[in-house]
């Protein structure tokens, strides 16, 4: 199926809007008038049909929304019910476990600590729902506190901050180390 410029844009417009969008409003941006919008309209709906495509268009009081055909609906459930893969880089590795040493902890402690700014990894530690706001710090600024949540237990397999292996001498000058080499790292970029 071949799309003409303007079938081409209707098609764009109902997958960015995700919701229905009136004949009236779609023919006004592709310069058309109702009548000939809701042709192309229709002519985009006959093609998916008949290419058997996942997605397909339904018409609403004379609005118009891309959906998802129903046949494919398990796959959705599939994949929405899919547990969600995280990847942990050293970086993300090295400030989660200061925090789990350290906490509750504030961001320039774990800062002062790895030697480089922390923002991103922290954020990405609590997207993953392994690092929580604990409160504020009762000082000047009322910095955030930072510590682990019971994802975090459950992902490392351990029951509580106690079963945590302790951290020997020689890892910590190795943390240091390698903090140092990173922040000359990303002072020479």
């Amino acid at each position: 199926m071949k799309l003409t410029e303007k079938e081409a844009a209707l098609e764009a417009i109902l997958f960015t809007m995700g919701e229905a969008v009136e004949t009236k409003r779609l023919a006004e941006v592709i310069g058309e008038t109702p009548e000939k919008t809701r042709e192309l309209l229709e002519k985009l709906r006959a093609g998916w049909e008949k290419e058997h495509r996942g997605v397909n268009l339904i018409s609403l009081e004379d609005s118009w929304q891309m959906c998802t055909r129903s046949e494919f609906y398990d796959y959705l459930i599939r994949i929405a019910k899919a547990p969600k893969k995280y990847t942990l880089t050293d970086t993300l590795l090295e400030t989660l476990s200061i925090i789990a040493y350290k906490q509750p902890v504030t961001r320039l402690d774990v800062e002062k600590i790895r030697g480089v700014n922390c923002d991103h990894a922290i954020n990405r530690l609590v997207e993953y729902d392994l690092v929580e706001e604990l409160g504020r710090l009762d000082a000047p600024g009322r910095p955030l506190l930072f510590g682990t949540t019971e994802q975090f237990l459950r992902s490392f397999g351990v029951g509580s901050l106690e079963e945590l292996p302790e951290l020997s001498a020689v890892q910590v000058e190795e943390f240091k180390e390698q903090a140092e080499q990173e922040a000359v790292l990303q002072l020479q970029t």
